[in-house]
C-alpha cells in the first residue's frame, strides 16, 4: 500500500493546491456569513473529492485494472492518458496567465460569494472537486492508481481516506484556523486572496504541468 499512497500523494498536492478553491474559501471567510458559508464550502470540497476519487476506484477494480502482480498494460497507458490531458491543460493555462502589469479578472461567481449561504456554499465545493476538469482529471487519477493497485478494499479505503485528507487540507486548515482565531485570521487571509488571485495561473499550470510528467514517466514505466 506503500507505493500506492507515494503515487497519490504529488495527486492529491495538486487538487490541494488548486488555488481557486483557496480563494474561494478566503473569500467566504471574509464574508458576512462566514462560519456557515465556510463549513459548508469544506463539507461540499470533501464530498466531491470522495465522490469524484470513489467513482474511479470502483471503475479501475472492476475492469480488472488490477489483474496481476504487476500493474497492467491498461494501467499505464491509462497514466499516459491522464498525463498527456495534464500537459494539454497547464500548457493552455500558462500561456493565457496574466502578463506583468496586467490587471487579473477573477471569476465572475466569486462577487457573489459574500451572499452565499450553507447550502450554496456546498455545492459550489462539491462542483469545483467533482467537475472542475483539472481537479477531476487528479481525482481520476488517483481513482484509478487506487482500484488498479490490487490492494484489499481495506487498503484501498485507507489509501482514498489518504488522498483526501491531503487534498482537502488547504481548504480545511483556513477554515478550522477561523472558528479558532478569526479575528487573527482576517489580515493574513486578505493578503493570501491578493497574492493568490495575481498568481492563479501560474501556480496551477507549472503543478499541472509538473504532475502530467510525473504520471507519463509511471505510465512509460509500467509498460
Amino acid at each position: 500500500m506503500t507505493t500506492v499512497i507515494g503515487d497519490l500523494l504529488p495527486l492529491a498536492l495538486g487538487v490541494a493546491i488548486s488555488p481557486i478553491p483557496v480563494i474561494a474559501t478566503v473569500l467566504m471567510l471574509l464574508a458576512p456569513q462566514a462560519k456557515g458559508a465556510s463549513l459548508g464550502f469544506l463539507l461540499g470540497w470533501l464530498v466531491g473529492i470522495v465522490v469524484a476519487t470513489t467513482v474511479f476506484v470502483v471503475i479501475a477494480a472492476t475492469t480488472g485494472l488490477d489483474s496481476g502482480s504487476s500493474p497492467s498494460a491498461a494501467s499505464a497507458w491509462i497514466k499516459i492518458g491522464l498525463g498527456v490531458l495534464l500537459l494539454l491543460v497547464g500548457a493552455k493555462q500558462w500561456r493565457g496567465r496574466p502578463r506583468p502589469g496586467e490587471v487579473v479578472v477573477l471569476p465572475k461567481w466569486m462577487a457573489a460569494i459574500d451572499s452565499f449561504t450553507f447550502v450554496k456554499a456546498a455545492g459550489l465545493g462539491f462542483l469545483l472537486a467533482a467537475v472542475n476538469p483539472k481537479n477531476l482529471l487528479m481525482c481520476v487519477a488517483a481513482g484509478s492508481a487506487i482500484g488498479g493497485s490490487g490492494i484489499s478494499t481495506g487498503d484501498m479505503v485507507v489509501a482514498a481516506a489518504v488522498f483526501t485528507v491531503i487534498a482537502a487540507s488547504t481548504v480545511a486548515v483556513p477554515v478550522i484556523g477561523y472558528l479558532v482565531a478569526h479575528e487573527r485570521m482576517r489580515n493574513p487571509l486578505d493578503e493570501l486572496r491578493v497574492w493568490l488571485g495575481d498568481n492563479n495561473a501560474t501556480v496551477m499550470s507549472v503543478l499541472v504541468l509538473v504532475i502530467g510528467v510525473v504520471l507519463i514517466g509511471k505510465g512509460i514505466g509500467g509498460l
